[in-house]
């Protein structure tokens, strides 16, 4: 599993920067920067979510990005050709507004 590169991979493609995104989730540009390069591989769930939220994805959608071919290999390839379709569909569609709770 590779969170960072999912990570990175969303971040990029909603145009932040790792200070954007860091601010947004409430994370400190530091831990970002080392989660995206897998040098911390413990983020709580907690933080994936803040991540989620901030980049206006489900967090399943990042661990889906996240899995290896390998980790897939139990599911249907079409199946996964179609949860691929779906996370770029939401990769590439508008961001949704930001609300404050």
């Amino acid at each position: 599993m590779n969170l960072g590169k999912a990570i990175s991979l969303c971040r990029t493609q909603r145009g932040l920067t790792q200070a954007g995104l860091a601010a947004r989730a409430g994370l400190s540009v530091s831990y970002l920067s080392l989660l995206e390069q897998n040098k911390r591989k413990d983020p709580t769930l907690s933080t994936i979510q803040k991540l989620a939220v901030a980049l206006g994805v489900p967090s399943g959608i990042l661990f889906f990005l996240a899995a290896d071919q390998k980790e897939l290999s139990g599911l249907d390839p079409e199946l996964q050709e179609k949860l691929a379709f779906a996370a770029l569909s939401l990769l590439n569609a508008p961001e949704p507004a930001q609300t404050l709770l």
